[in-house]
């Protein structure tokens, strides 16, 4: 494990990053068996996760556990007759359950499916359609075990369902379970597992959910893991000694991000807080308890945390923290700064790739500015002309590399003409647009789709909710185009208020005002909308497209 075997190392700066960083991958890499097995032998006792809930029941797990878990996962999956390109679906929230199934499944070659507890029938039904998913394996959640049990009729492929925490027949369902615990407990011992992997066999699939149409499905080979070094090393800043939190369910990619794969390349520890619903005090209970020293989650929890009193609680052993998923504003990032003495520092990435851009230690970060590229890729910008770029600029995020490369998807599952559309012209194209400043550094903008062109000018969604966001009324807001016959568009926010303020037009006028002190005049939005929802994916991304279509047909 290190250096010597996948290439990465420590840099003076930036610049030396940038050049000469490089991810050499074994050949058949399993992450299975080549960093957890790995670690198993060379370090059995070293604590590769820890595990805590509401209700008290944490313990920690050393990687020769994992192991032994892991193997007896696969084992059992094998009993079950699923091998190598089966598809099995892993519905388990934050249980600890989830590592000892998804290594099972990478070990024996079977295609991960982690998905989100939220689904209903009718996205569990277009899931096993879509996939042909084999098995499912889920939480012992009754609303949760209705929705599957609803779909089976429709889910021919689905051979088996298999939930935690069931001893026995379960005479509350329709379907026949079989019992995940049960089910390892008979697999403990058994003949060694063989390799049956290469590197470019799909373990790992992925629904992504857009805020237009139907998921796609993005599938991911046997490095994708591999390039998830970027992520742990030069993004969280992970060493051995690392106890590292990503809030995130295992339904969504970011787990995987931060809860798994990097994270035991760098032999850090993963924390894990198994919680139905999160209540600040609760959470910065648990960094406190368990001493964790990195710690990753979205501005909007952040601003949440920052709500709480920090001298009631013991952070010392923190020492980094991370931010994904949105930009940050100046004024969390500061007063974190000034509550814990440390930055934070952003990224962004999509489902289908590891970090595009990363704040890696060696530069200071911008609040706001998503850092710099990762030298992994090939970072390309492309303009309205056509012309491509690297800076300075505004122009859509392309990665300028074959399909292939370590940590990019395969393609879209099935759908040959959308990743024939996604990889054209010889680069992925994510369909964002961002800017590149003087400095190198990358800020967001939003969607292609989701730009604003008013009066000539080009206005990101983004940009103008980053400073909405900043007045003490709002607690959510979306910023969309909406038809106007001089400008062609205007922009509008619609706005959810903070529960003790009450939307009035002095209020509108007040929002108003605060933008266009904060941001250029051609910002400021001239719709204002106060709602009580915004229309939303499973994944919680706002659909714009939606709203935009139900203004233009002039619905309320």
């Amino acid at each position: 494990m290190g250096e010597a075997l996948f290439g990465f190392g420590d840099f003076q700066d930036y610049e030396d990053f940038r050049r000469n960083f490089r991810l050499n991958p074994p050949e058949n890499f399993n992450f299975g068996f080549d960093c957890v097995d790995a670690l198993a032998g060379s370090d059995p006792d070293k604590v590769c996760l820890i595990w805590d809930s509401d209700d008290g029941g944490g313990r920690s797990y050393t990687f020769a556990e994992m192991k032994r878990r892991s193997d007896a996962a696969a084992r059992y999956f094998r009993s079950l007759n699923i091998g190598k390109g089966d598809r099995v679906m892993l519905i388990l929230k934050r249980r600890i359950h989830f590592w000892f199934a998804v290594l099972g499944l990478i070990k024996i070659g079977a295609v991960a499916i982690p998905a989100t507890h939220m689904l209903i029938a009718d996205d569990i039904v277009y899931r096993n359609k879509s996939a042909s998913v084999n098995a499912i394996v889920a939480d012992d959640d009754e609303r949760l075990i209705e929705a599957i049990e609803a779909a089976q009729a429709e889910s021919a492929s689905v051979r088996h369902l298999i939930r935690i925490g069931l001893n026995g027949v379960d005479f509350r369902t329709r379907y026949h379970w079989e019992g995940f615990d049960e089910g390892i407990g008979a697999h403990m011992d058994g003949e060694p597992l063989a390799r049956v992997t290469e590197n470019a066999d799909p373990m790992l699939l992925y629904f992504t959910s857009g805020t237009t149409g139907y998921p796609k499905m993005v599938l991911h080979n046997h490095t994708y893991p591999l390039a998830h070094i970027v992520t742990a090393k030069y993004w969280h800043n992970l060493h051995p000694n690392s106890i590292h939190f990503t809030l995130a369910d295992t339904g969504w990619g970011k787990a995987v991000w931060g809860k798994l794969f990097g994270q035991w390349l760098c032999k850090a520890a993963v924390f894990v807080y198994d919680h139905e619903k999160l209540v600040v005090q609760r959470l910065l209970r648990m960094l406190e308890k368990h001493r964790v020293t990195s710690f990753c989650a979205p501005p909007t929890v952040y601003k949440v945390l920052l709500t709480a009193d920090f001298s009631n609680y013991d952070l010392s052993a923190l020492e980094y923290a991370t931010s994904a998923g949105e930009p940050l504003n100046d004024a969390v990032y500061h007063e974190f700064k000034k509550r814990t003495g440390i930055r934070i520092y952003e990224s962004y990435g999509q489902t289908e790739t590891v970090p595009i851009v990363l704040t890696p230690p060696y530069i200071e970060p911008k609040p706001g500015s998503l850092g710099k590229a990762n030298p992994m890729y090939d970072l390309v910008f492309v303009g309205m002309d056509g012309r491509e770029f690297s800076g300075p600029g505004q122009g859509e995020m392309c990665i300028r590399m074959a399909p292939g490369v370590p940590g990019l998807f395969m393609g879209y599952y099935r759908n040959t003409d959308m990743t024939n559309y996604a990889w054209r012209g010889g680069a992925y194209h994510t369909g964002d647009l961002a800017e590149v400043d003087e400095d190198g550094y990358i800020w967001f903008i939003g969607r292609a789709d989701d730009i604003i062109k008013s009066a000539g000018y080009r206005i990101g969604p983004f940009e103008v909710e980053s400073v909405i966001q900043q007045h003490g009324s709002v607690l959510e807001c979306a910023v969309t185009g909406v038809p106007d016959p001089m400008r062609g568009q205007a922009v509008k926010a619609s706005i959810i208020l903070r529960g003790e303020y009450a939307p009035t037009d002095a209020l509108k006028k007040e929002i108003r005002a605060f933008v266009r002190a904060n941001a250029a005049a051609y910002k400021v939005p001239r719709v204002i909308e106060f709602v009580d929802e915004l229309p939303k994916t499973i994944s919680g991304k706002v659909r714009r497209g939606e709203m935009r279509r139900a203004d233009e047909a002039g619905e309320d």
